[in-house]
């Protein structure tokens, strides 16, 4: 699938899940709600051969195998939520997961500043090269999310400036951590970006990470959480880059309509959920399909 359009609709959340909705027990039907605008947005005209979920097994192992029935791309999490180092959901028995719900991706999120400690890098490292490794003897893909938090000493650079950091300083870093863990063992087979405003930077991006014939890797852009106008002025330049194939979006997508659910599961009005879900994933998609070269 390396190459070919992904757009994934994300809600692989946990802990923020969890806050979201207030009681763990209702976490499960949120995800039910967000699987049902996905395939409302489907059966809108969402091209459902680029159409595609990242779910968890702990609240979403349900949708999981519905949508791999289903033919969909499936993406799932390998690592445990809410941590500031990535960590095995499941230590040592990671593989039996992914070879029980059988997804599309295997999904790490990794916190990781090539200029940060450098003994936690090499920790997180030393775990992701052991699971890049499995995934690659099993014939199997990694999907890469890369966070370069911002260090003390570099948010002072900027003034204390978080937009600044992403302008000015984030993408040079973007592209050391994705050397310094190639180096070391992880060859991802899409990388999960954050947005970057320019086009030019995106391109050097993708030209770092296909270097020593790496063709076939690809990257996707995430949402961050950010405002619609954010997230869309991100996705306009990446979908006109050669490399950048898609996206994986959630909260940008489903938070009205699961804050919704959660303040009145029992009366809360379904359909207008579903549709908002439908309609908030169609539209990204959308603007991609309108912008890609």
């Amino acid at each position: 699938m390396a190459g070919e359009r992904l757009y994934l609709l994300a809600f692989d959340h946990r802990g923020s899940f969890e806050q979201l909705v207030g009681d763990a027990a209702l976490v499960p039907g949120a995800k039910r709600l967000v699987w049902d605008g996905f395939l409302h947005a489907v059966s809108d005209g969402v091209p459902a051969e680029s159409a595609g979920i990242l779910v968890d097994a702990q609240y979403g192992a349900d949708v999981a195998r519905d949508a791999r029935t289903a033919g969909f791309a499936l993406a799932m999490p390998a690592e445990k939520s809410d941590q500031a180092e990535f960590q095995f959901e499941y230590g040592e028995r990671f593989g039996e997961l992914i070879e029980q719900f059988d997804p599309d991706f295997t999904k790490v999120l990794v916190r990781y500043n090539p200029a940060g400690d450098a003994a936690l890098n090499r920790r997180q490292t030393e775990r992701l090269r052991a699971l890049s490794e499995w995934l690659r003897d099993h014939r199997r893909r990694l999907l890469f999310e890369l966070l370069v938090p911002a260090e003390p000493s570099q948010l002072a650079r900027v003034d204390g400036s978080v937009e600044r950091f992403d302008n000015e300083l984030r993408p040079e870093l973007m592209l050391e951590a994705a050397s310094q863990l190639q180096a070391g063992g992880v060859e991802p087979d899409v990388w999960k970006v954050e947005g970057i405003d320019d086009a030019e930077t995106c391109r050097a991006f993708v030209r770092h990470i296909r270097r020593d014939g790496r063709d076939g890797v690809s990257c996707i852009v995430l949402g961050r959480a950010a405002s619609d106008a954010k997230v869309g002025e991100w996705l306009r330049v990446a979908s006109s880059v050669e490399g950048f194939t898609g996206f994986a979006i959630g909260r940008s997508i489903f938070v009205d309509a699961v804050k919704a659910y959660a303040a009145a599961p029992d009366t809360f009005d379904r359909e207008a959920a579903v549709e908002s879900v439908a309609r908030n994933y169609r539209r990204f998609v959308e603007l991609w399909e309108a912008t890609r070269p």
